[in-house]
Protein backbone atom coordinates (compact mmCIF):
# COMPACT_ATOMS: atom_id res chain seq x y z
CA UNK A 1 0.00 0.00 0.00
CA UNK A 2 1.30 3.44 -0.97
CA UNK A 3 -0.06 6.88 -0.13
CA UNK A 4 0.85 9.99 -2.07
CA UNK A 5 -0.49 13.48 -2.41
CA UNK A 6 -0.25 16.77 -4.25
CA UNK A 7 -1.12 20.25 -3.03
CA UNK A 8 -1.42 22.99 -5.64
CA UNK A 9 -1.76 26.72 -4.91
CA UNK A 10 -2.43 28.98 -7.91
CA UNK A 11 -2.57 32.73 -8.40
CA UNK A 12 -3.81 34.49 -11.56
CA UNK A 13 -3.45 38.25 -11.97
CA UNK A 14 -5.16 40.19 -14.77
CA UNK A 15 -2.82 43.11 -15.37
CA UNK A 16 -5.47 45.18 -17.16
CA UNK A 17 -7.43 45.43 -13.93
CA UNK A 18 -4.35 46.10 -11.81
CA UNK A 19 -2.24 48.49 -13.88
CA UNK A 20 -4.16 48.98 -17.13
CA UNK A 21 -1.96 46.62 -19.20
CA UNK A 22 -4.51 45.45 -21.71
CA UNK A 23 -4.56 41.77 -22.68
CA UNK A 24 -1.82 40.77 -20.24
CA UNK A 25 -1.82 38.42 -17.26
CA UNK A 26 0.54 36.51 -15.01
CA UNK A 27 0.14 33.10 -13.44
CA UNK A 28 1.93 31.29 -10.61
CA UNK A 29 1.53 27.69 -9.48
CA UNK A 30 3.23 26.22 -6.40
CA UNK A 31 3.27 22.43 -5.95
CA UNK A 32 3.82 20.36 -2.81
CA UNK A 33 4.29 16.68 -3.67
CA UNK A 34 4.87 13.91 -1.17
CA UNK A 35 4.34 10.21 -0.56
CA UNK A 36 5.52 6.95 -2.05
CA UNK A 37 5.97 5.59 -5.56
CA UNK A 38 3.43 3.03 -6.82
CA UNK A 39 5.46 2.41 -9.96
CA UNK A 40 8.51 1.46 -7.88
CA UNK A 41 6.48 -1.43 -6.44
CA UNK A 42 4.78 -2.46 -9.68
CA UNK A 43 7.69 -1.88 -12.02
CA UNK A 44 5.52 -0.35 -14.76
CA UNK A 45 6.90 2.09 -17.31
CA UNK A 46 3.81 4.20 -17.99
CA UNK A 47 3.02 5.26 -14.42
CA UNK A 48 -0.21 4.08 -12.79
CA UNK A 49 -0.58 7.38 -10.90
CA UNK A 50 -0.34 10.82 -12.46
CA UNK A 51 0.23 12.22 -8.95
CA UNK A 52 3.50 10.36 -8.44
CA UNK A 53 6.46 12.71 -7.98
CA UNK A 54 9.53 13.16 -5.77
CA UNK A 55 8.72 14.73 -2.41
CA UNK A 56 9.37 18.47 -2.72
CA UNK A 57 7.91 21.96 -2.61
CA UNK A 58 8.50 23.50 -6.03
CA UNK A 59 7.45 26.25 -8.39
CA UNK A 60 5.53 24.50 -11.16
CA UNK A 61 4.66 27.47 -13.35
CA UNK A 62 5.37 31.20 -13.44
CA UNK A 63 4.62 32.99 -16.68
CA UNK A 64 3.46 36.19 -18.36
CA UNK A 65 0.90 35.99 -21.16
CA UNK A 66 0.02 38.72 -23.65
CA UNK A 67 -3.00 38.46 -25.96
CA UNK A 68 -3.17 40.52 -29.16
CA UNK A 69 -5.19 40.94 -32.35
CA UNK A 70 -8.56 40.71 -30.65
CA UNK A 71 -7.46 37.65 -28.66
CA UNK A 72 -6.50 35.72 -31.79
CA UNK A 73 -2.79 35.76 -30.94
CA UNK A 74 -1.30 34.74 -27.58
CA UNK A 75 2.33 35.07 -26.47
CA UNK A 76 3.55 33.38 -23.28
CA UNK A 77 6.97 33.44 -21.66
CA UNK A 78 8.22 31.90 -18.43
CA UNK A 79 8.11 28.55 -16.68
CA UNK A 80 5.37 26.64 -18.46
CA UNK A 81 3.71 23.18 -18.38
CA UNK A 82 3.20 22.29 -22.04
CA UNK A 83 0.75 19.47 -21.22
CA UNK A 84 -1.89 22.09 -20.32
CA UNK A 85 -2.22 22.89 -24.03
CA UNK A 86 -0.25 20.36 -26.13
CA UNK A 87 -1.26 16.66 -26.38
CA UNK A 88 -4.37 17.60 -24.34
CA UNK A 89 -7.77 15.87 -24.48
CA UNK A 90 -10.51 16.86 -22.04
CA UNK A 91 -12.06 13.37 -21.71
CA UNK A 92 -8.68 11.64 -21.23
CA UNK A 93 -7.98 13.82 -18.18
CA UNK A 94 -10.49 11.74 -16.19
CA UNK A 95 -8.01 8.85 -15.87
CA UNK A 96 -5.24 8.24 -13.34
CA UNK A 97 -2.65 6.54 -15.56
CA UNK A 98 0.01 9.03 -16.62
CA UNK A 99 -0.14 8.01 -20.28
CA UNK A 100 -3.57 9.56 -20.67
CA UNK A 101 -2.04 12.96 -20.00
CA UNK A 102 0.87 12.74 -22.44
CA UNK A 103 1.85 9.49 -24.12
CA UNK A 104 5.02 7.80 -22.80
CA UNK A 105 6.80 8.10 -26.16
CA UNK A 106 6.92 11.87 -25.48
CA UNK A 107 6.60 12.04 -21.68
CA UNK A 108 9.76 9.93 -21.24
CA UNK A 109 11.81 11.60 -23.95
CA UNK A 110 14.80 13.89 -23.58
CA UNK A 111 17.18 13.99 -20.64
CA UNK A 112 14.69 14.72 -17.88
CA UNK A 113 11.44 14.53 -19.82
CA UNK A 114 9.65 17.46 -21.49
CA UNK A 115 8.29 20.42 -19.56
CA UNK A 116 5.43 18.68 -17.70
CA UNK A 117 4.44 17.72 -14.15
CA UNK A 118 6.27 17.45 -11.85
CA UNK A 119 9.28 19.35 -13.27
CA UNK A 120 8.80 22.10 -15.83
CA UNK A 121 11.13 24.15 -18.00
CA UNK A 122 11.50 27.77 -19.03
CA UNK A 123 10.61 28.93 -22.52
CA UNK A 124 8.03 30.60 -24.70
CA UNK A 125 4.81 29.60 -26.44
CA UNK A 126 3.00 31.26 -29.34
CA UNK A 127 -0.62 30.39 -30.15
CA UNK A 128 -2.68 31.69 -33.07
CA UNK A 129 -6.34 31.20 -33.87
CA UNK A 130 -6.87 31.82 -37.61
CA UNK A 131 -10.54 30.85 -37.32
CA UNK A 132 -12.98 30.01 -34.55
CA UNK A 133 -12.43 26.24 -34.77
CA UNK A 134 -8.66 26.06 -35.32
CA UNK A 135 -5.60 26.67 -33.13
CA UNK A 136 -1.92 26.68 -34.08
CA UNK A 137 0.64 26.39 -31.28
CA UNK A 138 4.44 26.47 -31.21
CA UNK A 139 6.67 26.31 -28.12
CA UNK A 140 10.43 26.60 -27.61
CA UNK A 141 11.61 25.39 -24.20
CA UNK A 142 14.80 24.48 -22.38
CA UNK A 143 15.65 20.91 -23.41
CA UNK A 144 16.00 19.91 -19.73
CA UNK A 145 13.50 20.87 -17.01
CA UNK A 146 14.69 23.17 -14.23
CA UNK A 147 16.55 21.22 -11.56
CA UNK A 148 16.85 18.01 -13.58
CA UNK A 149 20.66 18.22 -13.46
CA UNK A 150 22.24 17.74 -10.03
CA UNK A 151 19.14 19.19 -8.38
CA UNK A 152 20.21 22.75 -9.20
CA UNK A 153 18.13 25.54 -10.75
CA UNK A 154 19.95 25.41 -14.09
CA UNK A 155 18.36 27.13 -17.09
CA UNK A 156 19.61 26.51 -20.66
CA UNK A 157 22.79 24.93 -19.30
CA UNK A 158 25.45 23.60 -21.63
CA UNK A 159 24.22 20.40 -23.23
CA UNK A 160 20.54 21.05 -22.53
CA UNK A 161 19.68 22.04 -26.07
CA UNK A 162 16.13 23.11 -26.81
CA UNK A 163 12.79 21.36 -27.10
CA UNK A 164 10.66 22.48 -30.04
CA UNK A 165 6.97 21.54 -30.05
CA UNK A 166 4.25 22.33 -32.58
CA UNK A 167 0.57 21.41 -32.81
CA UNK A 168 -2.38 22.06 -35.10
CA UNK A 169 -5.79 21.49 -33.49
CA UNK A 170 -9.30 21.57 -34.94
CA UNK A 171 -12.21 21.85 -32.51
CA UNK A 172 -15.99 21.76 -32.71
CA UNK A 173 -18.04 23.63 -30.14
CA UNK A 174 -21.83 23.57 -30.45
CA UNK A 175 -22.15 27.11 -29.09
CA UNK A 176 -19.47 28.73 -31.27
CA UNK A 177 -21.70 30.08 -34.04
CA UNK A 178 -23.90 32.10 -31.73
CA UNK A 179 -21.14 33.81 -29.78
CA UNK A 180 -19.75 37.29 -30.34
CA UNK A 181 -16.55 37.42 -32.38
CA UNK A 182 -14.39 38.41 -29.41
CA UNK A 183 -15.46 35.37 -27.36
CA UNK A 184 -15.14 32.98 -30.29
CA UNK A 185 -11.53 33.95 -30.88
CA UNK A 186 -10.31 33.86 -27.30
CA UNK A 187 -7.07 31.95 -27.01
CA UNK A 188 -4.33 31.10 -24.54
CA UNK A 189 -4.22 29.84 -20.97
CA UNK A 190 -7.26 30.53 -18.83
CA UNK A 191 -9.75 30.66 -21.72
CA UNK A 192 -10.46 26.98 -22.37
CA UNK A 193 -14.08 26.04 -22.98
CA UNK A 194 -15.59 22.55 -23.40
CA UNK A 195 -15.77 21.20 -26.95
CA UNK A 196 -17.83 18.51 -28.67
CA UNK A 197 -14.96 17.22 -30.81
CA UNK A 198 -11.23 17.77 -31.26
CA UNK A 199 -8.48 16.41 -33.46
CA UNK A 200 -4.86 17.52 -33.20
CA UNK A 201 -1.58 16.68 -34.91
CA UNK A 202 1.66 17.52 -33.12
CA UNK A 203 5.41 17.07 -33.45
CA UNK A 204 8.41 17.56 -31.14
CA UNK A 205 12.16 17.78 -31.55
CA UNK A 206 15.13 18.00 -29.16
CA UNK A 207 18.32 19.65 -30.44
CA UNK A 208 20.66 18.03 -27.87
CA UNK A 209 22.64 14.78 -28.18
CA UNK A 210 21.49 11.46 -26.67
CA UNK A 211 23.16 8.04 -26.23
CA UNK A 212 21.87 5.05 -28.17
CA UNK A 213 20.29 2.29 -26.07
CA UNK A 214 22.01 -0.54 -27.97
CA UNK A 215 24.59 0.61 -30.52
CA UNK A 216 28.10 1.31 -29.28
CA UNK A 217 31.44 2.39 -30.69
CA UNK A 218 34.41 0.03 -30.79
CA UNK A 219 35.43 1.40 -27.39
CA UNK A 220 32.11 0.30 -25.92
CA UNK A 221 30.85 3.86 -25.50
CA UNK A 222 27.24 4.30 -26.70
CA UNK A 223 26.77 5.94 -30.07
CA UNK A 224 25.45 9.47 -29.62
CA UNK A 225 22.69 10.87 -31.82
CA UNK A 226 22.18 14.55 -32.43
CA UNK A 227 18.50 15.32 -32.13
CA UNK A 228 15.48 13.24 -31.10
CA UNK A 229 11.96 13.63 -32.45
CA UNK A 230 8.43 12.28 -32.52
CA UNK A 231 4.88 12.93 -33.70
CA UNK A 232 1.42 12.34 -32.26
CA UNK A 233 -2.20 12.34 -33.37
CA UNK A 234 -5.01 12.70 -30.83
CA UNK A 235 -8.79 12.92 -31.14
CA UNK A 236 -11.78 13.39 -28.84
CA UNK A 237 -15.40 12.94 -29.94
CA UNK A 238 -18.81 13.17 -28.28
CA UNK A 239 -20.62 10.05 -29.48
CA UNK A 240 -23.94 10.80 -27.84
CA UNK A 241 -25.12 13.99 -26.21
CA UNK A 242 -27.26 14.24 -23.12
CA UNK A 243 -30.87 13.95 -24.26
CA UNK A 244 -33.39 13.13 -21.56
CA UNK A 245 -31.56 14.67 -18.61
CA UNK A 246 -31.02 11.33 -16.91
CA UNK A 247 -27.56 10.69 -18.35
CA UNK A 248 -24.72 12.78 -19.66
CA UNK A 249 -22.67 12.73 -22.86
CA UNK A 250 -20.81 9.62 -24.00
CA UNK A 251 -17.35 10.48 -25.36
CA UNK A 252 -14.48 8.55 -26.91
CA UNK A 253 -10.84 9.45 -27.35
CA UNK A 254 -7.76 8.06 -29.06
CA UNK A 255 -4.04 8.86 -28.75
CA UNK A 256 -1.41 7.67 -31.22
CA UNK A 257 2.25 8.57 -30.75
CA UNK A 258 5.58 7.70 -32.36
CA UNK A 259 8.83 8.44 -30.54
CA UNK A 260 12.56 7.90 -31.03
CA UNK A 261 13.28 4.21 -30.38
CA UNK A 262 17.03 4.73 -30.72
CA UNK A 263 17.30 6.61 -27.43
CA UNK A 264 14.00 5.94 -25.60
CA UNK A 265 12.44 2.70 -24.37
CA UNK A 266 8.98 3.44 -25.80
CA UNK A 267 8.80 4.22 -29.49
CA UNK A 268 5.07 3.68 -30.14
CA UNK A 269 1.98 4.30 -28.04
CA UNK A 270 -1.74 3.80 -28.46
CA UNK A 271 -4.37 4.97 -26.00
CA UNK A 272 -8.15 4.62 -26.35
CA UNK A 273 -10.99 5.29 -23.93
CA UNK A 274 -14.68 5.91 -23.29
CA UNK A 275 -16.18 8.26 -20.71
CA UNK A 276 -19.75 8.78 -19.59
CA UNK A 277 -20.91 11.82 -17.65
CA UNK A 278 -23.81 11.45 -15.19
CA UNK A 279 -23.83 7.65 -15.63
CA UNK A 280 -26.46 7.11 -12.93
CA UNK A 281 -29.75 8.80 -12.19
CA UNK A 282 -29.38 11.58 -9.66
CA UNK A 283 -25.57 11.79 -10.07
CA UNK A 284 -25.32 14.61 -12.62
CA UNK A 285 -21.75 15.62 -11.68
CA UNK A 286 -20.23 12.11 -11.67
CA UNK A 287 -18.15 10.51 -14.43
CA UNK A 288 -17.36 6.92 -15.40
CA UNK A 289 -14.52 5.86 -17.68
CA UNK A 290 -12.80 2.84 -19.22
CA UNK A 291 -9.51 3.16 -21.11
CA UNK A 292 -6.53 1.17 -22.42
CA UNK A 293 -2.94 2.40 -22.77
CA UNK A 294 -0.44 0.30 -24.75
CA UNK A 295 3.26 1.25 -24.86
CA UNK A 296 5.49 -0.65 -27.29
CA UNK A 297 9.21 -1.09 -26.71
CA UNK A 298 11.54 0.24 -29.39
CA UNK A 299 13.83 -2.09 -31.35
CA UNK A 300 17.01 -0.67 -29.76
CA UNK A 301 15.65 -1.28 -26.26
CA UNK A 302 14.71 -4.85 -27.24
CA UNK A 303 18.18 -5.47 -28.69
CA UNK A 304 19.83 -4.14 -25.53
CA UNK A 305 17.75 -6.52 -23.39
CA UNK A 306 18.24 -9.44 -25.76
CA UNK A 307 21.99 -9.20 -25.21
CA UNK A 308 21.39 -9.87 -21.50
CA UNK A 309 18.87 -12.63 -22.11
CA UNK A 310 15.89 -10.61 -20.87
CA UNK A 311 12.65 -11.10 -22.82
CA UNK A 312 10.59 -8.00 -23.55
CA UNK A 313 6.94 -7.31 -24.39
CA UNK A 314 4.69 -4.30 -24.79
CA UNK A 315 3.19 -2.95 -21.58
CA UNK A 316 -0.59 -2.53 -21.58
CA UNK A 317 -2.67 -0.93 -18.84
CA UNK A 318 -6.46 -1.23 -18.62
CA UNK A 319 -8.14 1.31 -16.34
CA UNK A 320 -11.67 1.56 -14.96
CA UNK A 321 -12.40 4.69 -12.95
CA UNK A 322 -15.30 6.60 -11.41
CA UNK A 323 -15.39 10.16 -10.08
CA UNK A 324 -18.10 10.94 -7.53
CA UNK A 325 -18.66 14.62 -6.74
CA UNK A 326 -19.79 14.39 -3.13
CA UNK A 327 -19.73 18.11 -2.34
CA UNK A 328 -19.00 21.24 -4.35
CA UNK A 329 -15.50 21.22 -2.85
CA UNK A 330 -14.90 17.47 -2.55
CA UNK A 331 -14.69 14.54 -4.98
CA UNK A 332 -13.58 10.94 -4.58
CA UNK A 333 -12.26 8.71 -7.35
CA UNK A 334 -12.01 4.94 -6.88
CA UNK A 335 -9.84 3.45 -9.59
CA UNK A 336 -8.65 -0.01 -10.68
CA UNK A 337 -5.93 -0.79 -13.24
CA UNK A 338 -4.65 -4.06 -14.65
CA UNK A 339 -1.09 -3.80 -15.96
CA UNK A 340 0.09 -6.47 -18.41
CA UNK A 341 3.87 -7.00 -18.68
CA UNK A 342 4.85 -4.18 -16.28
CA UNK A 343 7.96 -2.35 -17.43
CA UNK A 344 7.81 -4.03 -20.83
CA UNK A 345 9.40 -7.18 -19.38
CA UNK A 346 8.08 -10.71 -19.93
CA UNK A 347 9.41 -11.97 -16.60
CA UNK A 348 7.30 -9.68 -14.44
CA UNK A 349 3.89 -10.72 -13.17
CA UNK A 350 0.86 -8.80 -14.30
CA UNK A 351 -0.34 -6.37 -11.64
CA UNK A 352 -3.77 -5.32 -10.38
CA UNK A 353 -3.70 -1.86 -8.83
CA UNK A 354 -6.49 -0.40 -6.71
CA UNK A 355 -6.51 3.30 -6.00
CA UNK A 356 -8.61 5.93 -4.29
CA UNK A 357 -8.07 9.62 -4.91
CA UNK A 358 -9.69 12.30 -2.75
CA UNK A 359 -9.76 15.78 -4.25
CA UNK A 360 -10.39 18.96 -2.27
CA UNK A 361 -10.63 22.42 -3.83
CA UNK A 362 -11.28 25.92 -2.62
Amino acid sequence: MTALGVGDAQVTLKLERLIGWRGAGVFFSLLDTHGGSPSAQIGDVQGVSNLQAPAALRLEEAWLQQNLLGNRLSLLVGRYDLSTEFYHLQSAMLFENSSFGIGPEFAQSGTGGPSIFPITAVGTRIAFKPRADAVLRVAVLDGAPVGSFNGGPLIFASGDGALLVGEVALLSRPDTAGEPRRRRFQIGRGTRRPYAAKVALGAWYYTAQFPDLADTLASGVPVRHRGSSGIYLIADQTLRSASDGSSGPLTAFVQLGFGDGRVNQVDRYLGIGLTRAAPFFGRSQDELGLAVAAARNGSHYERANASTGAATASETAVELTYVAQLLTWMAVQPDVQYVIHPGGKMGRRNATVFGLTIGLSH
